[in-house]
């Protein structure tokens, strides 16, 4: 798959990745943009676009709210489709989509793929649905080369973890502990370890998301992960201070 060389390429000029994850709508597609702009410009190596839901069951309060502000705004999945083309004909990092399988479904499975790979989307994030439920996903993931992330968890056991590898490309996206996003995390001896299973299930890089949020937690997981995954602390900072604080931040996690 495109998307794990492209990662991999990178890997051999830095000692961790960096992937951001923005909601698509919100604030608005033009601090999207902005916020995407200087995410780039300060190093980010690939980036996750959220497609709003009603119900985000992964996420934590400030991506839910975000999600439901861009759904109240009048967000469509077709404005996310040609935002999406406009980003990646305008930056050389890979995009995903993460969003969860009712937006998918509803579409239909096979146009949005059409759409994903027109709009030059390299892999797709769909928290609600299990390989065993996505046998027709997983087949047109490989006809349309997007690459499936599949997830694991601090719960899941060494065999299941060596079946959704199977059935992953690009890379594994590895929750650092239960719960939802946003909430910060401890890469303490037990994440480590779980770290450690991972590694060993998969030959495939590896992300670090939920509750990363600084510099520490950043460099906490080098050599342990390849990739570390910034959401909920960005969506805060633009929140807070505007899409022109987010460039200083992303610098400084290094």
């Amino acid at each position: 798959m495109q998307l794990e060389q492209q990662l991999r390429d990178r890997l051999e000029k830095k000692d961790i990745l960096l992937m951001t994850h923005i909601v698509l709508g919100y604030p608005s597609f033009d601090t999207n943009r902005e916020v995407i702009r200087q995410m780039v410009a300060n190093g980010v190596d690939c980036i996750e676009m959220q497609i709003p839901f009603s119900e985000p069951m992964a996420d934590g309060p400030v991506i839910v709210r975000a999600n439901q502000e861009a759904i109240k705004n009048g967000t469509r999945v077709a404005d996310c489709l040609a935002f999406a083309a406009e980003m990646t004909a305008s930056h050389d990092i890979p995009f995903l989509f993460m969003t969860y399988y009712n937006i998918i479904f509803k579409y239909g499975e096979k146009p949005f793929f059409e759409k994903a790979k027109a709009c030059g989307i390299k892999g797709f994030i769909v928290p609600d649905l299990p390989p065993e439920e996505g046998e027709s996903f997983l087949r047109l993931a490989a006809e349309y080369e997007i690459a499936p992330i599949l997830i694991f968890a601090p719960t899941s056991t060494d065999e299941r973890m060596r079946v959704l590898a199977s059935h992953g490309q690009g890379f594994i996206y590895c929750v650092a502990r239960r719960g939802v996003t946003g909430v910060k995390s401890v890469i303490g001896a037990e994440v480590v370890e779980y770290l450690g299973r991972c590694r060993q299930a998969t030959s495939l890089p590896l992300a670090v998301g939920f509750g990363i949020q600084d510099r520490d937690d950043v460099h906490a997981l080098i050599g342990k992960a390849d990739m570390a995954v910034i959401g909920s602390q960005t969506i805060r900072l633009v929140d807070e201070k505007g899409a022109g604080a987010v460039g200083a931040f992303i610098a400084g996690l290094r």
